[in-house]
């Protein structure tokens, strides 16, 4: 299981979305603290998670709002908040439409953590 998952982030790191590429290049990417892109934690693959401070960013597109996508985001975030690790929310429109925002929240969520 855990080669599988592996394997399947390393693919989703190669084929970010076009959020993700923005997220990581135009603000994370730069963070003097270490960003891991598409992490696998437990049975999860986190599209980004700062070790540092136990945060976990999501960048949800449209699957995320159905209801199975919802179960299972709950599922994600209930065993992520087991182990200690916060999980930080965004919608691709917030990406496009707050990005200083969603920036500004994730250097809150950080310095909150330390």
């Amino acid at each position: 299981m855990k080669n599988r998952l592996t394997s399947f982030s390393q693919n989703l790191r190669k084929g970010m979305t076009k959020e993700e590429k923005h997220l990581w290049y135009d603000f994370l990417k730069n963070l003097p603290i270490t960003v891991n892109r598409q992490k696998v934690i437990g049975n999860y693959i986190a599209d980004f998670y700062i070790s540092s401070a136990k945060i976990i960013i999501e960048l949800d597109g449209s699957q995320h709002y159905t209801e199975k996508g919802e179960k299972d985001d709950a599922e994600r975030d209930d065993y992520f908040r087991s182990i200690g690790v916060k999980v930080l929310r965004f919608s691709n429109r917030q990406i496009h439409e707050n990005f200083s925002g969603v920036c500004t929240e994730i250097l809150s969520a950080v310095d909150k953590s330390s």
